[in-house]
């Protein structure tokens, strides 16, 4: 009993970690001990490597690892690609071996043999075209087009010129430091892919998400489905209530099962747990992107909107501000206005309150246009690639 309780800890402890590393910097976890642990592992940790290195190594350990932090976070590298596939291909390889066994049985046909392997080819070609696929790179021959296909708004975007291309940068564009070029509709640098996440390829992106919590989805319940299949295989539920007197009740039979199925199956009860946990974590993920898409929102746009309107707000409190200073002392110097009763005076509304900054996205043109231009990028229409052809 001791070993699943373990068990029990460790998957508790894993999901902590990980909900913590990938999502500890979101709002609904702000002043939490989740943030915290995000903190922790993102800068605290390595803050304390660091100093360790130095300590024991002196300078030219810290100057080691500096540089090796400089090429895994700020250039290009195949190093997340690398754990993706090793991920995907030992997972599947752990439950090919773990569990093909037991296909074809109860609740499974032996096609699953083969789906599976379907799932993973496509989730892999997904992968590969993100990765691979041109984000919309922004260059001298189509930058006029791509300034013509998305107009500035003048608030988030205006007229400037790239320092380090040379060009004027289109409206929702942005120089990526790490690639080093200008991506049309930039949306984030994804190092899982090594390659900028833009206009051409977030379709791509966001089919990868959704694939893969899918994958994930489809692995948990198909090893669920076979875990079933040897309870009823070695009618443990029977036993329990005929030889062992269990009340056939869902929650006097359902600790007595997990119990044996942990002492014969934790394999698959520990990958079970692992792919739920990746796919409530991918579908974070997706519904976050797709209500990006049906807004026709960035990533990077959204922090934009948050430094705008963070700055306008302060901006019209500083205004409103100014004019009630400027209407208490025009009062004070007005002997002849009648006096403010003082309760009035203490429920009056300040002027502060009445100050509201509206989001205008002007690229928002409903759901339905936001998709398409989704799935179908501007500059990978006929109207585009002819009026590149006509710059050429």
């Amino acid at each position: 009993m001791a070993v699943q309780w373990i068990l029990v800890c460790h998957g508790l402890i894993t999901l902590l970690v990980v909900i913590s590393f990938l999502c500890g910097q979101w709002p609904i976890f702000q002043g939490t001990f989740i943030e915290r642990i995000h903190f922790f592992l993102t800068f605290g940790l390595y803050d304390y490597f660091l100093r360790i290195v130095g300590y024991v190594f002196g300078s030219r350990g810290t100057d080691a690892v500096l540089s090796i932090e400089d090429y895994c976070c700020d250039r290009p590298n195949p190093i997340l690609q690398i754990i993706y596939l090793a991920i995907i291909g030992a997972t599947y390889y752990i439950i090919v071996k773990s569990s093909f066994v037991y296909i074809p049985g109860y609740y499974l046909s032996e096609v699953h043999r083969y789906t599976s392997l379907l799932a993973v080819a496509v989730g892999i070609l997904l992968f590969l075209l993100t990765s691979f696929s041109d984000p919309g790179t922004v260059n001298a021959e189509n930058v006029s087009l791509y300034i013509s296909a998305y107009p500035y708004d003048n608030m988030i975007y205006s007229e400037k010129e790239c320092s380090t291309c040379k060009i004027q940068k289109p409206a929702r564009s942005k120089h990526c430091s790490i690639c080093n070029r200008c991506v049309a509709r930039f949306d984030h640098h994804c190092g899982w892919m090594n390659n900028c996440i833009g206009e051409r390829n977030t379709r791509y992106f966001v089919a990868f998400l959704l694939w893969h919590f899918l994958l994930c989805m489809y692995g948990t319940v198909a090893i669920g489905l076979i875990l079933a299949g040897q309870v009823r295989e070695f009618k443990v539920i029977y036993i329990l209530k005929g030889y062992y007197g269990i009340e056939n009740s869902f929650w006097s039979l359902a600790p007595h099962v997990i119990q044996w199925l942990a002492a014969s199956y934790n394999n698959q009860i520990l990958l079970m747990v692992f792919l739920a946990i990746v796919s409530l974590l991918l579908s974070g993920f997706f519904g976050y992107h797709a209500s990006l898409c049906l807004s026709n929102t960035t990533t990077n746009e959204t922090f934009k909107w948050e430094e705008y309107l963070s700055w306008q707000t302060k901006v019209h409190e500083a205004k409103a501000s100014d004019a009630a200073l400027k209407a208490s002392i025009s009062g004070l110097s007005n002997e002849s206005k009648p006096p403010v009763n003082k309760w009035k005076a203490f429920f009056r509304r300040s002027r502060l309150e009445d100050v509201q900054i509206v989001k205008k996205n002007c690229y928002d043109k409903g759901f339905i246009q936001n998709l398409h231009e989704i799935v179908f990028p501007l500059s990978t229409r006929p109207s585009f690639l002819r009026g590149k052809s006509k710059l050429g």
